[in-house]
């Protein structure tokens, strides 16, 4: 699973981008000539308007053909793969927005052409399952779906299924926003009583970071252990790295050429945007995402069974792999995976920044004492409190960007006490320092609770949870 930068237009010249838009418009144009397969234009078409895109960040100006790029045209460092027109852009290795609020999530279930997760969903998920809601449904943290009904018709049929999601190890210290999907999978897990699968892929991290293999399998070691101290129950686990696991199952790999056949270069290329310069490692990679969608690249779990329904909790950012992966699916005789998407974990200095693993005061990370966590919000939090006491009291704070009331949406469990918190700082009866603090309260025994249940995580229990082996499930 992804959550790092890709190389974007910014290594490209005014002159290259230009070029390569040409290149690929002229590729464009003869794919419909010869009335290529519809899912190979459609690929082109999307590498086209993303090229269009970079072409604008990168010179200011339109793409026209014919038209070389103005030598007075000067490089704009907008960030990582900043969009066009106050658009966000959003895909496995770039989130950007210029908005305060964060990105427009309403926009992106359109864009993805997802399903938004509504009241009557979360109702049914509770009368299904027996249980209420956990609160990242009830908050619109997980905020879309793919065939989630289809999923819970089947549940109500005596058809179980299983939940499948991953992290990339690029550090050894993961920060509170890397534990979002976990917690919610385990709430899943707990609940549905069903088995979990868990990619670490470690392959990755060395095909686009400048790490050695060594470091990525260190690493995968160390996040299993914070993975495994959320309290995931062994005998429904199965924690897996890609470098260690893909070599030792057959049917693993043999799921991961079936969808490397059916997806050409040119898709690859439309939904991830790979060039000419990236290594082939890259462009294959996709298809290792995939594989585990399929009950069969378990056969440990479900006894070589095809047919059990996937699930897969992730960030909305995973959605390109996936829609991938969902498109394959029925070409190679299995069953779409189903998705929850998330929305994105806010950086301290506010949600239009992306969290890095590399700058410590971006984030709460795992392994900061009370006093880290203290000294980190006050100084870095972003407030959308007023500048004076007496402003704050007169006209109230904004809530909306307030990166503290951010945080506590997703870890304050209590329902009506968030809502006081932000009715209370909007009123301005709430100030900022009162409402860092309630922050800071909330979660320094959340990370101390966490530190102490890792340290009774042993090598011998990590081996354990990464041994494949049947899980205590009956299909």
């Amino acid at each position: 699973m992804t959550d790092c930068l890709g190389d974007g237009a910014g290594d490209m010249t005014p002159m290259d981008l230009y070029e390569k838009l040409t290149s690929q418009g002229d590729t464009v144009r003869t794919l419909k000539t010869e009335k290529a397969a519809k899912a190979d234009i459609e690929a082109a078409v999307q590498l086209l308007l993303k090229l269009k895109v970079d072409y604008k960040q990168v010179t200011g100006q339109d793409y026209k053909t014919g038209c070389p790029p103005s030598e007075c045209a000067v490089s704009q460092d907008n960030g990582p793969a900043a969009a066009a027109d106050g658009e966000d852009m959003v895909d496995p290795w770039n989130v950007s927005t210029t908005n305060a609020k964060g990105v427009d999530y309403d926009k992106l279930i359109v864009r993805f052409g997802s399903s938004k997760i509504d009241q009557e969903l979360v109702d049914r998920i509770e009368r299904v399952s027996g249980q209420k809601a956990h609160r990242f449904l009830r908050r619109g943290i997980f905020f879309s779906h793919r065939d989630m009904h289809q999923v819970l018709d089947a549940y109500e049929k005596n058809k179980s299924f299983y939940l499948y999601t991953g992290r990339g190890p690029s550090s050894e210290a993961l920060h509170v926003g890397h534990l979002i999907p976990f917690i919610f999978t385990k709430w899943l897990q707990d609940t549905f009583d069903i088995p979990l699968v868990i990619q670490l892929t470690d392959d990755e991290k060395y095909l686009w970071k400048d790490l050695s293999l060594e470091d990525c399998h260190r690493y995968t070691v160390e996040n299993a252990k914070d993975i495994i101290a959320c309290g995931f129950d062994i005998n429904k686990t199965f924690i897996f790295s890609d470098l260690d696991y893909m070599g030792a199952s057959p049917d693993f790999y043999r799921n991961v050429v079936k969808v490397q056949k059916h997806v050409t270069f040119n898709q690859v290329k439309g939904i991830f945007g790979f060039g000419d310069s990236d290594c082939i490692g890259k462009i294959a990679f996709p298809a290792i995402q995939a594989a585990p969608s399929f009950s069969n690249s378990f056969p440990q779990i479900f006894k070589g069974r095809k047919n059990v329904q996937c699930l897969i909790p992730c960030a909305i950012d995973q959605d390109p792999y996936f829609r991938m992966t969902r498109d394959v699916a029925p070409r190679i005789g299995y069953p779409k995976p189903a998705l929850l998407h998330s929305t994105f974990f806010p950086a301290l200095q506010g949600a239009q920044t992306k969290m890095s693993a590399s700058d410590a005061n971006s984030s709460i990370f795992l392994t900061d004492t009370p006093k880290q966590i203290k000294n980190k919000v006050n100084k870095h939090a972003f407030s959308g409190g007023k500048d004076t006491v007496e402003e704050h009291r007169k006209y109230g704070g904004n809530p909306d960007v307030d990166v503290s009331f951010m945080y506590l949406t997703f870890f304050l469990e209590d329902d009506e006490q968030l809502e006081k918190i932000r009715q209370d700082y909007a009123s301005g009866a709430l100030l900022t320092g009162e409402l860092k603090k309630r922050l800071i309260e909330t979660l320094q025994p959340m990370i101390t609770s966490h530190q102490e249940r890792r340290k009774q995580v042993t090598e011998e229990t990590v081996k354990q949870f990464m041994t494949p082996r049947p899980l205590d499930f009956n299909f």
